[in-house]
């Protein structure tokens, strides 16, 4: 799977994301935080090594109950899913390698 250019507005319910099957990365957002702007050299790095994991950037903020969920802070948060239990989380990445070592996890 690609990554992902813009955050999207629209995100799956808890339930849908518990339930997802294999791996996965979630990442929390927005297209104007500047945080998030200077991760994506990194992120979009990082998860070019990754085609074969589901990628979903989902735009988050107050109200949104996805994020709330997983009690992110800051952004951008990445959170590492298998079979949706999390097992790593990677909060500002400033390189590749801090994702690539979360996203061993995976495996």
């Amino acid at each position: 799977m690609n990554h992902v250019a813009t955050y999207s507005k629209s995100a799956p319910t808890r339930e849908e994301v518990d339930a997802l099957i294999g791996p996965s990365i979630l990442e929390f957002g927005t297209d104007w935080c500047g945080y998030c702007q200077r991760a994506q050299a990194a992120i979009t790095q990082s998860l070019a090594r990754l085609p074969q994991i589901r990628h979903l950037k989902i735009e988050d903020g107050q109200g949104r109950p996805l994020g709330r969920s997983f009690k992110v802070k800051l952004w951008p948060t990445l959170v590492f899913l298998r079979d949706g239990v999390e097992v790593a989380r990677v909060v500002r990445p400033a390189n590749p390698t801090v994702i690539d070592e979360a996203a061993a996890a995976l495996a």
